[in-house]
């Protein structure tokens, strides 16, 4: 598993290849809590372009991260999930809270 980040207008792009999962979950969290630390975003933003897999592991990194950034006061945002990925997003009601984009570009525009 792979966590990349990119800042753009006070938005942190989150980039995540792999798979996401409980062998890789704790480690994902870890990088992303010391990126938020380090960068301050008021926004997040989830790019799920190469990720293969997800597990009820995965969902809790994200949510935590959302209730996080939330309670600051921000938003937060997932873009560009695979099939596999979006079939997990509506079933566990992530769509009800994290709002999903199709491209970076809509997305950063939204948050």
């Amino acid at each position: 598993m792979q966590v990349n980040f990119e800042t753009l207008n006070n938005i942190l792009i989150i980039k995540l290849n792999g798979e996401l999962d409980h062998h890789s979950s704790s480690y994902v969290r870890d990088e992303i809590d010391d990126e938020i630390l380090a960068k301050n975003p008021k926004n997040i933003l989830f790019d799920m372009s190469h990720l293969n897999f997800m597990d009820s592991s995965g969902i809790g990194v994200i949510i935590g991260r959302y209730k996080f950034i939330a309670s600051n006061g921000g938003k937060v945002g997932i873009v560009s999930m695979k099939p596999q990925i979006k079939r997990i997003y509506e079933i566990c009601g992530l769509k009800r809270i994290i709002p999903s984009f199709d491209n970076k570009k809509t997305a950063i525009e939204k948050l």
